[in-house]
């Protein structure tokens, strides 16, 4: 692998750029498990792919950086059950508590937990309501003087995205994104939410959450047929009142940084714009990393930077800035912190001297460009834009 040669980076050159970012973390989030991973009797059990590793290791270079001091800190607080059952039932909510007081159990497909998490997961979903809250409100840092918090990060942990109503689903329990757009609708009244979802696997509880919804666009960037099985086509765009307004870009496997660009450029941002949302939420996942383990997809850090430059402009154009990143996957120990701290340094505007030592490799992979069969995925989601755009004018 290429190397720094032995450099020791320090945060002596940290822009002077005032941050406005908030950014959610609490220490609790990483003591949630999911146990060993065992799948029949001639596996040797291992350590769960998420694992609290890749997310400490993200905060932790944040902090080495000395972008962390230049952050906004939103203290998380536990969800209540009535902010849960917004989507989750309340029978998938009661066998979570229930479960997790005992020694833990199975939430759903791939979403085991142990004893203590069902506090954990309503600690993750507070976080990100209250980031919602913090970038809504205008919050200040440190009183009526401080600067306004117009954008936040959340590290939360477990993750939300897969979690159906009445079912956890690949690694995940509660819905923390699809739970933040409801608590922007039910607390502050807003009537127009836009929902990105760049993790490369479909976000299917998201979808489920505003199928029937005209009030929350819901867009998924992600591999074609990863996971779930089954969800995240073309074809799926919504249904009754909510026909329309749900997006889903399957790339194909092996897609690199312009097949991510384009459809970015042709679907993501004209169909944001079209919408014209009062917030923008972020399920900001890093397993389309080139490093990752359950994906074979192949962005760089600076490629993950470039999508987020993107969506902060959409949201400076659209809505005041007001947008909320929460992290979702990732799975690579050694490459999602060099992937969120790059989207972190956009959001806040403070530049450090991190430097991705892998950059060499990926930067030299074949196959980046635009391929044909890539163009023809986006071009069938460009007319899902054309379609909104419709539907949106006709609401003026």
């Amino acid at each position: 692998m290429a190397a720094n040669g032995g450099e020791v980076h320090t945060a002596s050159a940290l822009t002077t750029k005032k941050s406005t970012t908030g950014y959610v973390w609490h220490e609790r989030y990483m003591w949630h498990h999911g146990g060993k991973y065992a799948w029949n009797e001639w596996i040797q059990p291992t350590r769960h792919f998420e694992s609290p590793e890749s997310k400490r290791r993200l905060h932790n270079l944040l902090d080495a950086s000395g972008l962390l001091e230049k952050l906004v800190r939103i203290p998380p607080r536990l969800a209540t059950v009535e902010e849960i059952t917004r989507f989750h039932t309340a029978e998938y909510v009661a066998k979570i508590q229930r479960l997790s007081a005992e020694y833990g159990g199975e939430a759903g497909d791939f979403a085991t937990f142990g004893k203590g998490s069902y506090d954990i997961a309503r600690l993750a979903v507070g976080g990100v309501l209250e980031a919602v809250d913090a970038v809504i409100e205008g919050r200040r840092e440190g009183g009526e003087e401080g600067e306004v918090i117009t954008n936040a990060y959340c590290l939360v942990r477990p993750p939300g995205h897969h979690a159906e109503r009445d079912r956890g689903m690949g690694f995940c329990l509660f819905n923390n994104v699809a739970l933040g757009a409801l608590h922007a609708v039910a607390k502050h009244g807003l009537k127009r939410v836009a929902i990105v979802d760049y993790d490369v696997h479909h976000g299917n509880g998201t979808q489920q959450a505003f199928y029937k919804d005209p009030s929350v666009l819901f867009i998924s960037i992600h591999q074609d047929s990863n996971y779930p099985a089954g969800t995240g086509y073309v074809e799926e765009r919504g249904q009754e009142g909510g026909e329309g307004f749900t997006i889903n870009i399957p790339l194909p496997p092996g897609s690199g940084s312009e097949a991510y660009y384009q459809a970015f450029d042709r679907v993501v941002l004209p169909a944001v714009r079209a919408f014209a949302p009062e917030l923008l939420l972020v399920s900001s996942g890093y397993d389309a990393g080139f490093l990752d383990p359950l994906a074979t997809m192949m962005l760089s850090s600076e490629h993950f930077r470039v999508l987020g430059q993107k969506m902060n402009g959409v949201a400076a154009e659209v809505c005041g800035g007001k947008i909320v990143y929460a992290h979702e996957g990732g799975y690579s120990d050694l490459y999602v912190p060099f992937c969120g701290h790059a989207v972190i340094e956009e959001m806040s505007g403070v530049k450090t001297e991190v430097k991705d030592c892998m950059l060499t490799d990926i930067n030299h992979w074949g196959y980046h460009e635009l391929q044909q069969h890539q163009d023809a995925v986006i071009k069938k989601c460009e007319v899902l834009v054309d379609d909104l755009q419709k539907r949106m004018a006709a609401t003026k």
